[in-house]
């Protein structure tokens, strides 16, 4: 049974475990700059074991990001994802967010149009390049 946890103390070992997991080319990280930032998180756990997190993201008014929507590779396909995403949206929504935004690569089309979201047009600037 997965149990979803809001704002919970999670370790930088275990978010960097989930995201390598997922990711397979993360670079391992330190998480503090995250939670610091974040309007809030949710993480969603299989006993003790990470296997979801997502972060929102906010600009201090009416917009919020979800960023980093990440599930487990033994866990990815079985609705967690969804369920992760829509609390991250209530929770906006109950803070007063009207517009919650999320930028994704091509192939999460169908994830996102699931949970609810819409293409729109959108600037990107890589500045590590």
């Amino acid at each position: 049974m997965v149990i979803y946890r809001t704002r919970p103390i999670v370790s930088d070992e275990q978010l960097n475990e989930l995201f390598v997991s997922a990711w397979g080319n993360f670079t391992p990280t330190t998480f503090d700059h995250v939670r610091e930032r974040s309007l809030t998180y949710i993480c969603a756990y299989d006993e003790d074991k990470l296997i979801g997190f997502v972060n929102v993201a906010w600009d201090g008014g009416i917009h919020a990001f979800i960023l980093d929507t990440t599930v487990h590779e033994s866990y990815q396909r079985q609705g967690i994802g969804e369920v992760l995403v829509e609390r991250a949206s209530s929770i906006a929504e109950a803070a007063g967010i009207t517009w919650l935004h999320a930028d994704f690569e091509p192939h999460l089309v169908d994830f996102y149009r699931a949970c609810g979201f819409r293409h729109t047009e959108a600037g990107l600037r890589n500045l590590r390049e």
